[in-house]
């Protein structure tokens, strides 16, 4: 039996395998890079070994250095978790060859279906070879990995060469491995998958579907289980599919047969020999323990005859640090305050006070609700995140809210176009009138030396404050009386510094206030969401300004090259790829906003960037201070 377990991943997933394994009485290893050193996964853990460096393919991409730490640490079994090593059939070897209990498929289903081309070969499904322009649509996909990355969708021909060398770069990154094929790609399908759990004695169950149609950059944003508006047909046909896929390779353990559905008819993706982020749903509505049967079945032990009976219905949300509304960029800093109401399920790597850094994912947590019926989990789901506290970077939050509640979406059965079709309406900012008064009240308090006041002046008082992410500026008036604090148009019930009720039109209000550092950042939470705020000084410092046409980098991460032959003097176009940031494992293009001369470049291949840093200067008529532009080529 299994006594002690090491997780050859970090953050989410491996904190949510440590809490199957405290409850089935096994020892935990993690393991760490530089940059995790005090992660959460590695507080949680009762051992952890360190691996030198901060990159993947320094730390988590090492098998020789996971399998030595396993060793290290006494652990007897490996599990992959998901993303790196987890679909390497020669990392799954070298855990065998060194004695320890490897929890996850043979090697060589692994090698079967772990690479795409080699699954679509077995499927009989050839990838496409010369592309001309009758094939287009086409999908450049990595053929290892998944979530997302290496994957680009090329509507023009002259463009394919260029997101061949980019996908092929992402993956490299991500997997180890830049090996990239060309798929046609079918607008306005669903993404449906089976999820099959297999064990050595010839019992393989299906264990429903999941609908992942909602996604960004190829990447899944909201899942379901089980996929609404199929029809029993359909959903057999699938359950068979995926039962045949597993059976054909000796499979063992969890996967995942992938499928888009378009037309009324399956067409095969993929099948991921690993567990899948979205198994959560699944664990949901069949009422098991998914990493229990894996390290079950790595024991050896058979699985019961008949699969458990589905039981209603479960959705998942991603939160990720990121702003939707700006090409989905990936933010990084403190996590200030991370608190989601109970009744939802969360599985998350962060804790209020954790630092989210470039180098790994931008997924803060999976929030879960499961109910009786579709709608009601939805529901369930979407008042949990519009209640969420989350202090800290930008997040993804209030699109998760709007998405969930889109009538697209509560309808069923929406496809991967959805953001494609309705992101600017999803991320239309609405900030509540009523937040930066309520922050200058509760700072008005928190100034009072003795909470109330004296000898006051009873003119206006002014507070100015930019909420972001958008960067509006609001000004905030209110005046102190001897009754207390007050402003016009609204009954100031009561202020502290963390609470303010305002009364407006008969309804009375209530605020939640935090503020951090010196409280120049201010997260102001209602019954609608919250607000983040960043209060402005009263005169602007001439030295802060910025020369205009000057291109800011939008995210730190690293230069991973410049497009061939810019340099100071070269002329440029709007839109024109002038450099690609590598940012929490995901590659993007940073564009020329306006066409015009570049008079300064600042970026270099290697050099690594925070927010802000100037990166570039365009100089263009009428020219303004911008961030830079950046793309992730749209499905």
């Amino acid at each position: 039996m299994i006594t002690s377990l090491l997780v050859a991943n970090r953050g989410e997933i491996a904190c949510r395998v440590f809490r199957t394994c405290r409850e089935l009485g096994i020892a935990t290893v993690a393991v760490h890079s530089d940059a995790d050193a005090d992660a959460l996964h590695v507080r949680e853990a009762d051992a952890a070994v360190r691996l030198p460096g901060a990159a993947p393919s320094d730390t988590y991409l090492r098998g020789e250095l996971i399998v030595k730490a396993a060793q290290a640490a006494g652990a007897d079994a490996v599990h992959p978790g998901y993303g790196f090593l987890s679909e390497n059939a020669d990392f799954a070897r070298s855990v065998i060859d060194a004695g320890l209990t490897w929890v996850g498929p043979p090697p060589e289903a692994i090698e079967a279906m772990a690479s795409k081309t080699r699954a679509k070969e077995l499927m009989g499904i050839a990838p496409l070879g010369e592309v001309g322009e009758s094939d287009l649509p086409v999908l450049v996909k990595a053929a290892s990995g998944g979530g997302g990355r290496g994957m680009r969708v090329v509507r023009e021909l002259k463009a394919l060469d260029e997101e061949l060398a980019a996908a092929r770069a992402e993956a490299a990154s991500a997997f180890g491995d830049g090996e990239v094929f060309v798929e046609p790609y079918l607008e306005g399908g669903r993404h449906v998958e089976v999820q099959i759990m297999a064990d050595a004695h010839g019992t393989v169950w299906a264990l429903g579907t999941r609908d992942c149609s909602l996604q960004r950059r190829h990447q899944k944003v909201i899942e379901e289980a089980p996929a609404p508006g199929l029809g029993p047909g359909l959903a057999a046909e699938l359950d068979e599919l995926a039962v045949r896929a597993a059976r054909a390779t000796g499979y063992r353990g969890a996967g995942t047969v992938e499928f888009l559905v378009a037309g009324g008819r399956a067409h095969f993706l993929e099948m991921n020999t690993r567990l899948q982020v979205e198994h959560p749903v699944t664990e949901a509505v069949f009422g098991v323990d998914l990493v229990a049967l894996q390290l079950q079945v790595a024991e050896g032990e058979p699985l019961p005859a008949e699969r458990p009976e589905p039981r209603g219905h479960a959705v998942e949300a991603r939160l990720y640090a990121e702003d939707p509304a700006s090409g989905w960029a990936p933010q990084t800093g403190t996590l200030h305050r991370l608190e989601v109401p109970q009744g939802v399920r969360l599985d998350t790597g962060y804790a209020s006070g954790d630092t989210i850094g470039v180098h790994y994912d931008a997924m803060l947590a999976k929030a879960v609700a499961h109910a009786p019926t579709r709608a009601e989990a939805v529901r369930r789901l979407a008042g949990a995140l519009e209640r969420t506290v989350v202090h800290g970077p930008v997040t993804n939050r209030d699109l998760l809210v709007r998405s969930l509640r889109h009538p697209e979406f509560t309808a069923g059965g929406t496809d991967t176009g959805f953001y494609d079709r309705n992101l600017p309406e999803l991320t239309s900012r609405e900030t509540d009138p009523y937040a930066p008064l309520a922050a200058a009240l509760a700072d008005a308090h928190g100034r009072s030396r003795f909470g109330g006041w004296r000898n006051l002046p009873s003119q206006d008082q002014v507070k100015r404050y930019r909420t972001e992410p958008d960067g509006t500026e609001h000004e905030a008036r209110y005046r102190h009386t001897r009754e207390g604090l007050a402003a016009d148009g609204v009954r100031v019930v009561s202020a502290s510094r963390e609470l303010v009720v305002l009364e407006v039109a008969g309804v009375r209000r209530k605020f939640a206030v935090s503020a951090y550092g010196d409280g120049d950042r201010v997260y102001v939470g209602g019954a609608s969401g919250g607000v983040t705020l960043t209060a402005l000084p009263r005169f602007t410092d001439p030295s802060e300004q910025t020369a205009p046409g000057s291109l800011l980098a939008p995210m730190p991460g690293t230069v991973v090259r410049v497009a061939e032959g810019l340099t100071e003097g070269s002329p440029v176009t709007a839109g024109q790829p002038l450099l690609w940031l590598e940012a929490m494992k995901m590659e993007h293009r940073v564009t020329a906003p306006a066409s015009g001369t570049l008079t300064a470049l600042h970026a270099a291949p290697g050099r690594q960037v925070e927010v802000g840093a100037l990166l570039a200067v365009v100089d263009v008529a009428d020219a303004d201070v911008a961030d830079a532009v950046t793309e992730e080529k749209p499905a």
